[in-house]
């Protein structure tokens, strides 16, 4: 049995992002970096809430990148299904790849969750990233 004085606990702390968090899924979207030779150019953070209850999509696109980010906006439709995430996957290590990211600890939703996987990305490793180069 619950005991009374936990739920009031529980509800005065607020909702927990734990149980929605675990249905958050986040993918670090990669194009050729044409001066490395590989796909490991950031520039797109995909977000999913797999809840069925929710299925929410988002996509936090990295700025000044929109021309190399044209193979993605190609693949990624108005829906998303884990289905698609699978075969991109199995695709990935030509032009694009994907990569998982881990659920921030600190997001307080999953737009918070995509921002600060995003944030990472600007300060942390695309300026160790060589420029592009020519293609």
């Amino acid at each position: 049995m619950t005991d009374p004085d936990q739920l009031d606990r529980q509800a005065a702390d607020g909702p927990t992002t734990t149980s929605a968090s675990s249905a958050w899924r986040l993918w670090i979207l990669l194009v050729w970096h044409p001066a490395l030779g590989m796909p490991v150019d950031p520039v797109a953070v995909l977000a999913l809430d797999e809840d069925p209850k929710s299925t929410a999509r988002l996509v936090r696109w990295v700025p000044l990148v929109y021309d190399p980010a044209d193979p993605w906006r190609e693949r990624l439709g108005e829906s998303t299904s884990a289905e698609d995430i699978e075969r991109w996957i199995a695709q990935s290590g030509s032009a694009c790849a994907i990569e998982p990211a881990a659920v921030p600890a600190a997001a307080t939703d999953l737009a918070h969750a995509a921002d600060l996987v995003l944030d990472e990305l600007l300060a942390e490793v695309i300026p160790t990233l060589p420029p592009r180069g020519e293609v």
